[in-house]
């Protein structure tokens, strides 16, 4: 895609004069900000990553955020650089302000400009390796590093072993930016031990969730057609390292115990799978599930669901499954939204699982092994007291995680990167406001120490 038709495509008023903005994030107050930054405009955040209609977990993760973001402090504190694939263009909502092409060098320096001329006072990075053209995603650096303003990166992957060209990438960004934000521990590990992140620039935020009720599932079972079923889920786009294979080959020994039970794996084959090999991964999932006769107890909705659907799918669900296939993943937004819905959960040890299952909140079983997911499921299955304790503890847990808690840490994070430029920058004719940024994170300290982060049981 020419780097014209990108430019083309940011929204009307985008460069224009911003004396008469309207107040940005109005409905809360950020503690001591005004002291620092300009009253009329606290914060207004720029987000760079996918954004739906795109299709994938990136996608999904930036609307949620900038959702949760505009419903806690107001819709106009917050834009998007949409990042795009071979696949756009995309008919992206009003607040996707300019778009980059993902392979397209010069359409990274023309989003910087953009973002430079624009009333944004930090950029929220939304990183994965393989939504950035370039050697190991490579080509956002020359964004990032024409910007004027400060950055804070979110990491939905931080590798333990990654190659050379990765290494670098990660470490220039982690230069580059302010403050590093991790959805696990072992992410946080990793940032230290392998890329030499110090420790006091990164901050764990948990991947968001919904705020969905606490209720039975056979509430939601007829809307979904299964009724008087017990239901498996997965749910999310497919593609071959999900080891969906290893939980069709659990139901001929589950369905010998109990024949009533049907597993749902909701979502399309991955785009950039699809691009490459087709439909062929589910048309080997149904084939399976045909040779192993349970094809009438597999039931695949083969398409990017809405939220709204899911939100029933999920509160349907008894077991959730996520039989994942390879340990380093680092963070699962689907694990997470299971999770907050109060599912008993099956899952192998990857990373992200091995953090959220924990303290008897899931069941993790060993990779690539379909005994042991027909094993786990028929306890929880036999067992209605371990089943509903297991949600129970998940739910519970889960309630720090919902998206108005993540709006609010991003918010202060947000803050934290303004006051840390501000204070690095400062010279003796900035010493009013050196004072400033000091009373304001000191107050910031006490906003932390008194926001709640629990929730109800």
């Amino acid at each position: 895609m020419p780097a014209p038709e990108v430019s083309a495509n940011s929204q009307p008023g985008a460069r224009t004069g911003y004396a008469g903005r309207p107040p940005i994030f109005e409905k809360k107050v950020v503690a001591s900000l005004g002291s620092i930054l300009s009253p009329s405009a606290p914060v207004q955040a720029a987000m760079i990553g996918n954004h739906l209609p795109r299709q994938c977990g990136i996608a999904t993760f930036t609307t949620d955020l900038c959702n949760a973001l505009a419903v806690e402090y107001g819709t106009a504190g917050v834009s998007v650089v949409a990042v795009n694939d071979s696949a756009s263009p995309y008919s992206y909502p009003a607040r996707v302000r300019f778009q980059i092409a993902e392979g397209d060098l010069s359409s990274y320096r023309a989003a910087a400009d953009f973002l430079n001329s624009s009333a944004v006072d930090v950029v929220c990075l939304q990183h994965e390796y393989g939504i950035f053209g370039g050697k190991a995603g490579g080509h956002i650096l020359r964004l990032l590093e024409r910007l004027n303003m400060p950055v804070v990166t979110t990491l939905h992957t931080v590798l333990r072993e990654p190659n050379a060209d990765q290494l670098v990438v990660m470490q220039e960004i982690a230069a580059r930016s302010e403050r590093l934000i991790v959805m696990s521990e072992h992410s946080s590990r990793f940032l230290r031990d392998v890329f030499g992140v110090p420790s006091e620039k990164v901050c764990l935020i948990p991947h968001g969730i919904p705020d969905l009720p606490f209720e039975e599932p056979a509430s939601y079972k007829r809307s979904c057609s299964v009724q008087g079923k017990m239901v498996l889920l997965t749910f999310g786009l497919l593609s071959p390292n999900k080891g969906f294979e290893y939980a069709i080959r659990a139901l001929p020994r589950i369905l010998s115990r109990h024949s009533n039970v049907v597993y749902i794996i909701a979502g399309a084959t991955h785009p950039q799978v699809r691009r490459r090999e087709g439909d062929r991964y589910r048309f080997q999932l149904q084939d399976l599930a045909k040779e192993l006769g349970v094809q009438e107890n597999v039931i695949f909705h083969n398409r990017f669901v809405s939220p709204h659907e899911m939100a029933v799918l999920v509160s349907s669900a008894d077991i959730y499954l996520t039989p994942y296939r390879h340990e380093a993943q680092a963070v699962s937004g689907t694990l997470a939204y299971a999770l907050g819905a109060g599912k008993a959960i099956v899952s192998t040890p990857y990373w992200h699982a091995a953090e959220l299952l924990n303290e008897g909140r899931g069941v993790l079983v060993p990779f690539e092994d379909s005994a042991a997911i027909a094993t786990a499921a028929i306890e929880l299955l036999e067992n209605n007291a371990a089943r509903e304790a297991m949600r129970r503890r998940a739910y519970s847990y889960a309630r720090h995680m919902v998206w108005s808690h993540a709006a609010d840490s991003y918010m202060r994070e947000f803050v934290r990167a303004c006051a840390h430029r501000m204070q690095r920058t400062v010279t003796p004719a900035h010493a009013v406001a050196r004072v400033a940024a000091n009373q304001f994170s000191a107050s910031l300290q006490m906003c932390a120490g008194n926001s709640s982060t629990g929730g109800e049981p």
